[in-house]
């Protein structure tokens, strides 16, 4: 199971235990036995149910151990094969033909019954996985709870953030469009942080929810669309690491996200209409403006939604307000993540770019993790935890380097001698 995968059980971990983590279920001996009812799609291991103690030990291991806590270990028999014989495979495939309506638990449970293999030798997952390879699955229609909007009376408890076209501005002659990406706390209306972009990706999210946190500290929930950059693994593994529960909203419904879809019609109707459009302005000027409306006039204007100013309302519950207290760990969480395996010069190869490690990782698998903005140089992670380093190759610089000399060199020898015995 490489890191990938194991990142992507951790998430689903989460999005169970962090109803729990976040204070969002009244009771929860209540909540982990509906959950325990629930046939979950797990990655890497297909459908599976979860006893409640097992749920409780992922909510003990979080709190202990953080996001890397919830990653499944490593085999104990790691490098032994664990596939299905040719000759069984073969029988499992006419039995489950015959057999389409029974549940994969039920099959595997026959299969056990009938001696065909021990659960021992052979596990449900396995069996499971063997037959979603071969699609003799049954087909079962997905269970998804009916959503309610979100009302919160404290601050950070929910953000909701999105995407708003904005205007076209020239950029070496030619006209190009904006985008204004931005949070919204649902409380008080605060807005942490938002900021125009000729792009709409990943790092523009990076950038205006790093300042958010920065700004106004680190919210429980961030509800969001089902946009590309919101969907990003990268994303989802930024908000588990911090603590923070992404929720999605179902598609095509924007009322489900009303108060940042208002803010955007203020920021259509009150700050748009006060840029001069004949003004030949940049992307830095038109950001310039827009903070300073932020903080002028939307802060500090009153919210008829809250009947005062959204910056008032959120400096009143100031109290309630969880600052980040390494703003390092901001810039660690959103590093993307890579494994590649270390060549026999201790070299890796990412984004054609060659990277030097150290000689004692040649051979072996690493788990890298690196910053698009600064490419000079990456990290080497172990089980979460950054553990050493590499750098860029400089072909100039490494033919100044000295070389050790493994045998001494002999003396030289005088002219005479090595022609000795040849004079005559």
């Amino acid at each position: 199971m490489d890191e990938s995968t194991r990142e992507s059980i951790a998430l689903f971990r989460y999005g169970l235990i962090a109803p729990i983590l976040n204070g969002q279920v009244k009771s929860q001996k209540e909540y982990l036995a509906q959950i325990a009812t629930i046939k979950h799609d797990v990655p890497h291991y297909g459908l599976k149910e979860f006893s409640p103690k097992t749920i409780e030990f992922w909510v003990r291991y979080y709190r202990r151990y953080g996001f890397d806590g919830l990653k499944p270990k490593g085999r104990s028999d790691k490098g032994s094969s664990r596939k299905i014989p040719a000759e069984l495979s073969e029988k499992i495939i006419l039995k489950r033909k015959e057999s389409l309506g029974l549940s994969v638990t039920l099959f595997y449970e026959s299969l056990v019954k009938e001696g065909l293999f021990y659960p021992h030798n052979i596990s449900y997952t396995t069996v499971y996985r063997f037959l979603k390879k071969e699609n003799l699955v049954e087909h079962t229609e997905s269970i998804t709870n009916e959503r309610k909007r979100f009302s919160y009376d404290k601050v950070n408890q929910l953000w909701q953030g999105d995407t708003l076209y904005g205007p076209y501005i020239k950029v070496g002659g030619k006209k190009v469009g904006t985008y204004l990406l931005a949070f919204i706390d649902d409380a008080s209306r605060l807005v942490p942080f938002g900021q125009f972009f000729l792009a709409e990706n990943i790092n523009s999210l990076k950038t205006v929810f790093k300042e958010s946190i920065l700004r106004r500290g680190i919210p429980k929930l961030v509800y969001v669309d089902n946009g590309k950059i919101f969907q990003s693994g990268d994303f989802s593994l930024a908000c588990a690491s911090l603590g923070i529960t992404l929720i999605h909203t179902k598609p095509y419904d924007p009322a489900a996200k009303g108060k940042i879809e208002r803010f955007f019609g203020t920021v259509r109707t009150r700050f748009l209409p006060t840029l001069d459009k004949e003004a030949n302005f940049s992307l830095e000027d038109l950001n310039i403006s827009f903070w300073k409306w932020l903080e002028e006039d939307y802060h500090r204007r009153n919210h008829t939604g809250i009947n005062m100013p959204p910056l008032d309302f959120f400096i009143s519950q100031f109290s309630e307000v969880k600052m980040c207290a390494n703003p390092k760990i901001l810039d660690e969480v959103f590093l993307k993540r890579v494994v590649r395996k270390v060549k026999h010069d201790a070299t890796i190869s990412l984004n054609s770019i060659l990277y030097e490690v150290p000689f004692k990782y040649i051979g072996e698998k690493l788990d890298i993790r690196y910053s698009e903005d600064n490419l000079d140089e990456i990290f080497i992670y172990l089980d979460g935890k950054r553990i050493d380093s590499g750098k860029k190759v400089s072909f100039s610089d490494n033919t100044k380097i000295k070389r050790a000399k493994n045998i001494k060199d002999p003396s030289p020898l005088a002219f005479k001698e090595i022609n000795k015995g040849r004079e005559n």
